[in-house]
């Protein structure tokens, strides 16, 4: 990456234009598999639900969505997770509707109440992914039962109401116990597709820079996931998972390499070196395809001698990372002279997250959306307007933690029900009327699931969107046991859906509207310490893993910077504070390879300590002109090492173009 390019890493575009949406819709490995899941799953759900008669089939379908993971482990356990979740909530409901059931006032008072309890827990546990979803569920069964007074009919409901998480849940484990992938099979999969794209990037430099930069940043916590998983259930043994750990961050190191050697001129590799490289990769990938992993790999490569001094550190990474790939990573010699320093303490794991009673916004976040529901669930029953209840239970579907997120997702949310209410309207016009069997429903439905399934289940820039096609797809034409083409039902459930997006907007801008700049400043200051810790001496951490750790949560900070632009003025900071942390999160960008190579080489700490420093005075603009005799202090590159040397000019000559890119913009204001 040149300097240039460096500098302006952040200022790309923040909405995705038409071509950059079109490339988010485009195949990967494995997403084909997953939406044919995710339609198999809907339409058996609806075959289910037809042969039981059970109410409001649409939206037991659409929780196949929040059941389905990549991998058949994980989706076991969420869907048995929340099938045994809410049997123990409708046990609480059914405790709360004998007492409340025939008062209507206490009724409504205990579902704002079971509400804004769930939530709460919802924001401030593990439960997040589902906990919205449990408390729409219990509210909408206290609503139905209200419906019905008489006692054998309120338990007939509350049957429904259980029937209605559990049989797509049944349906969930089933198909992807016979369908779906192991962890382990995906783990191996991605590391395979990673050293693929490292030959790719050898041998076409400038076809894979994008993908190398995503993949370099992607981070490992999802192959760590699902090597846990593989372990739980039994397809890798405990020796097996340490050695494709260790590959997963070897997997990132090669990436890292390759990338500078396609960025830097300086950098490249000449054709002697690229051919033995890339064809071991692919060798490599080939044994993760077949169910292994590579270990006593022999790569031969020319002298390096005549390489560039940037070139011979980009070699001899490569070679020491591809020869040790899944083996323990040996720190430098250098560490042995200093003090051990401990690993820092590992993060707080429990149900519960560290600040979940010290932190107002949970609290928040659960009465907004409550008071958000509520208001729609006065408005259609005030308006005497059933059809719109849809309004009542999108909110709980859309709530989010963030006002950035809120207004971010909103035009996705607004775009995909109605691109989903026109292909019901569509296919009621068009295709119920000739449908006379629950066959030919669960065709319909499994042709839109897979379609909905496809963005929900791909970026997730777009992945709202997904949801929300899905989500008023089945409301349209899902109308109860057998093909139906009432369109006025469409009619008031889509305007169900836009009614309670308007409203979740409204009140999670305005009221009590939660900024992440707080959650950006602390992240910014882990993640300079991070790097400052793992470039010193004494680390006695695994450096490695920790390095590519910090390469995940720089690349997940820029996103939030980029993310607020979404908060409303009143909410987001000022523009001297957004450009501030644009430079600096720009210049870490354009620092992380030259620092990742440096503390593979050696302990670095007074070379990246300077780097941070600058960087730091340089985005709060204390440094307007590059004078090499009067800014912060160089350390004196190593000549006896000229790789280090090599990157330790690199990393200088990048902070200078930001600081004349500093200058520059000084000078303009």
């Amino acid at each position: 990456m040149d300097s240039a390019a460096a500098a302006g890493y952040v200022e790309r575009p923040l909405r995705p234009g038409v071509a950059d949406l079109l490339k988010l819709l485009g195949p990967f490995p494995g997403r084909a598999a997953t939406a044919a899941r995710v339609a198999l799953i809907c339409a058996l759900t609806v075959w289910v639900t037809s042969a039981y008669g059970t109410p409001e089939a649409a939206l037991s379908a659409y929780i196949v969505f929040f059941m389905i993971r990549p991998d058949r482990t994980t989706s076991f356990v969420t869907g048995v997770a929340l099938l045994v979740l809410v049997s123990i909530v409708i046990g609480l409901v059914l405790a709360v509707a004998i007492v409340v059931v025939d008062y209507p006032p206490l009724r409504v008072a205990a579902m704002a109440l079971l509400s804004a309890s769930l939530l709460f827990v919802t924001s401030a546990s593990k439960l997040r992914p589902v906990g919205a979803i449990v408390a729409m569920i219990v509210g909408f069964a206290l609503d139905q039962l209200g419906r019905v007074p008489v006692g054998e009919l309120a338990t007939r409901a509350l049957l429904y109401a259980w029937l209605f998480v559990a049989i797509p849940a049944g349906m969930s484990v089933a198909v992807s116990l016979v369908c779906a992938p192991s962890p382990r099979r995906l783990a191996s999969r991605e590391l395979a597709e990673r050293l693929r794209l490292a030959a790719r990037g050898l041998r076409e430099p400038a076809a894979t820079r994008d993908a190398l930069d995503a993949a370099l940043r992607k981070g490992n916590a999802e192959i760590g996931s699902w090597l846990k998983m593989s372990a739980l259930e039994g397809t890798s043994l405990r020796a097996d998972v340490v050695a494709l750990q260790r590959a997963a961050v070897s997997s990132v190191m090669l990436l890292a390499a390759v990338d500078l050697a396609c960025g830097e001129a300086s950098a490249h590799l000449p054709a002697s070196f690229v051919e033995p490289i890339a064809t071991a990769l692919e060798e490599m990938a080939r044994m993760l395809d077949a169910g292994g992993y590579p270990v006593d790999i022999e790569l031969t490569l020319p002298s390096s001698a005549p390489l560039t001094p940037l070139a011979r550190a980009v070699a001899d990474t490569l070679h020491d990372t591809i020869t040790r790939f899944a083996e323990p990573t040996v720190e430098s010699e250098a560490a042995h002279d200093a003090p051990s320093q401990p690993a820092p303490p590992a993060p707080h794991a429990g149900f519960f997250a560290a600040d979940a009673f010290t932190n107002l916004d949970h609290v928040r976040y659960a009465l907004k959306t409550t008071v958000a529901a509520m208001f729609c669930y006065l408005l259609y029953s005030q308006l005497d307007w059933p059809g719109i209840h849809t309004c009542f239970i999108t909110v709980y579907v859309v709530s989010l933690g963030s006002t950035a997120e809120t207004v971010e997702k909103l035009a996705l949310r607004i775009a995909g029900c109605i691109a989903g209410a026109l292909a019901g309207t569509a296919a009621i016009v068009f295709l119920m009327p000739a449908l006379t069997s629950i066959g030919e429903l669960m065709a319909v439905v499994a042709i839109g699931a897979g379609l909905s399934a496809w963005v929900a289940f791909g970026s997730p820039r777009i992945a709202y969107a997904g949801f929300q096609i899905a989500f008023a797809f089945f409301l349209c034409v899902i109308q109860g046991a057998e093909p139906a083409f009432d369109l006025t039902i469409a009619r008031d459930r889509t305007i169900g859906i836009l009614i309670g997006n308007v409203v979740v907007y409204l009140v999670f801008t305005r009221v009590w509207p939660v900024s992440i700049a707080a959650r950006v400043e602390q992240a910014l200051a882990a993640l300079r310490e991070q790097w400052a810790r793992l470039a010193s001496p004494g680390y006695a951490g695994t450096r490695r893993a920790d390095v590519v750790a910090a390469l995940a949560r720089g690349r997940a900070l820029r996103e939030d910077v980029a993310l607020m632009h979404y908060e409303p003025s009143w909410v987001r900071p000022g523009p001297q504070w957004l450009t501030a942390h644009h430079r600096e999160l720009a210049g870490l960008a354009a620092l992380e390879a030259p620092m990742l190579l440096l503390v593979e080489r050696r302990p670095a700490a007074p070379t990246i300590e300077g780097w941070l420093q600058r960087l730091a005075a340089v985005a709060h603009g204390q440094t307007t002109r590059v004078d090499a005799t009067t800014t912060t202090h160089r350390p004196a590159p190593d000549v006896t090492d000229p790789p280090s040397a090599a990157l330790q000019s690199l990393g200088d000559a990048r902070l200078d173009e930001f600081e004349l890119a500093a200058s520059a913009d000084a000078a303009k204001e």
